[in-house]
């Protein structure tokens, strides 16, 4: 076999260097300085500086023929549905919107198609990255190095809200030096992201799989045997830090139900653990009761954490009228729940859907119909509406919700690929928990990811944000790379 010569090893560090930079600095979501893009626009990954020259890179080396590229069918659905938002987008020019506030038709596709290739480098450079145990490691070590990164800044903040022993304003300084947000004005922790809500959605979509698929595993990734576990805590405490509803909701959900699909063997080694302290037997009664003692302990332990992350996050009128509220209908409830607006959008895409079912209203144009459809209850009882109805307003409008947007905007057609995708990558990650040791863990972790994810979709309509791409891009990675080994030894 050739080996590689100096020039190709040196591509292959430039290549890792990149990577690990794009992981590294994911976190930030908001990075200011982006040439080209209006105050209005909050989605700025700033891992788009060394995502790109990094696929400048690979491109370069695939056209020399220096490098192949294994084509997985999950890129050839997503190419497909990528056909699928052309053509909607070309039917959609047939309508003819008229402009929105200085906004044209070819102006919001051209921008939309922006997004998109950039969410899709961000998966296809982690599927090339990840072909070995070896890569995914690298991967893994370099998300929880820009995960303790958040979580650093994330208690400089904490300090600055709950101390005095930091100006609030000296912190907002230091935060606007490189984000487009400065502090949340209600003591509400956002790390390095742009809101809280966008940083809750960072743990629970990209980081906290990988550390419960360690935990499940019994696994670590650096030299440090307790880093996982103390990661996942320090997760659930920026979580509940957050105050986000939907973020949280996301994360227990994902967690929960993959423990109940993977954690058989967790369980039944807890059950047994739990009950043989019990079981007397033989034992002197000292140890019994120590036993006893330490057993009783977790369990007070346990109804101790539950019942103090409800009254910390019951401190929040925002989480508190969740229960609290004395609403008279379902609408009053979500509008007095500070979600009509939200709740708003979503109808009016559903309406430009309705309208538009087959091909959509084409890529990034959903805008242009939805202050025409939206319900007449939010018009009188939601002021953000209002305050988007102003003529001064230059803000365009969004779905806020994936799926409704891609109905809205590519119809029921465009709808069934990106379904046919989202699946596929399931499947995937299904296929993997039956095999050993790391593809196991890659199945666990890309499970979790793909719940939080679909979950995290209902509530986020852009396709530049990372969070989507990243693990479930490693996840196809690993199995390409484990499909063309198996391939090969069964030849």
């Amino acid at each position: 076999m050739k080996n590689p010569s100096p020039s190709s090893i040196n591509v292959i560090k430039i290549t890792r260097f990149l990577w690990a930079a794009t992981l590294l600095s994911l976190p930030v979501t908001s990075f200011r300085y982006f040439p080209g893009l209006s105050e209005t626009t909050f989605v700025r990954p700033l891992a788009v500086y060394p995502l790109v020259i990094l696929m400048l890179l690979l491109g370069f080396q695939l056209l020399g023929k220096k490098i192949s590229y294994p084509l997985p069918n999950s890129l050839i659905v997503l190419g497909a549905f990528l056909m699928l938002l052309l053509a909607a987008t070309i039917f959609g020019a047939l309508h003819a919107p008229l402009d929105l506030r200085g906004q044209t038709y070819l102006g919001r596709t051209i921008r939309a198609w922006v997004t998109v290739i950039i969410g899709v480098s961000f998966f296809v450079s982690a599927v090339w990255m990840n072909r070995n145990e070896e890569n995914l490691k690298f991967s893994v070590r370099w998300l929880l190095a820009g995960f303790v990164l958040t979580i650093a800044w994330s208690g400089l903040q904490a300090v600055t809200f709950y101390t005095p022993l930091i100006e609030k304003v000296t912190v907002t300084h230091w935060q606007l030096a490189f984000s487009m947000r400065e502090l949340v004005k209600t003591n509400r922790i956002s790390g390095l992201a742009y809101e809280p809500a966008w940083l809750a959605g960072q743990i629970a979509t990209v980081y906290l799989p990988w550390l419960f698929a360690a935990i499940i595993m019994r696994t670590h990734f650096t030299r440090f045997k307790w880093l996982e576990a103390f990661l996942f805590v320090l997760s659930g405490l920026l979580l509940l830090m957050t105050f986000s509803r939907g973020g949280l909701l996301t994360a227990l959900i994902a967690v929960s139900l993959t423990f109940l699909l993977v954690g058989a063997n967790t369980m039944r080694l807890g059950r047994d653990w739990f009950s043989s302290g019990i079981k007397r037997g033989k034992r002197a009664a000292q140890n019994w009761w120590a036993a006893i003692s330490l057993r009783i302990g977790i369990v007070i332990l346990v109804i101790g954490v539950v019942v103090g992350a409800i009254n910390f996050l019951g401190q929040k009128n925002y989480i508190k009228r969740l229960w609290n509220t004395q609403a008279e209908s379902l609408v009053d409830f979500i509008v007095q729940n500070s979600a009509g607006a939200r709740a708003a959008y979503n109808w009016a895409g559903m309406s430009v859907y309705k309208q538009h079912p087959w091909l959509g209203v084409g890529l990034g144009a959903s805008g242009f119909y939805l202050y025409d459809n939206l319900p007449d209850w939010s018009l009188t009882t939601v002021p953000e509406i209002a305050r988007q109805l102003n003529p001064s307003n230059r803000l365009y409008p969004n779905p806020k919700n994936m799926y409704v947007r891609v109905l809205a905007e590519s119809g029921l057609v465009g709808f069934a690929f990106f379904l046919a995708f989202q699946f596929g990558l399931l499947g995937d990650a299904l296929s993997f928990l039956r095999k050993p040791h790391y593809m196991r863990l890659v199945g666990i972790a890309g499970v979790c990811s793909w719940i939080a994810i679909s979950l995290y979709n209902f509530t986020q309509d852009s396709f530049t944000t990372p969070n989507i791409w990243i693990n479930l891009g490693i996840l196809v990675g690993i199995t390409r790379f484990n499909l063309n080994n198996g391939l090969e030894n069964s030849a």
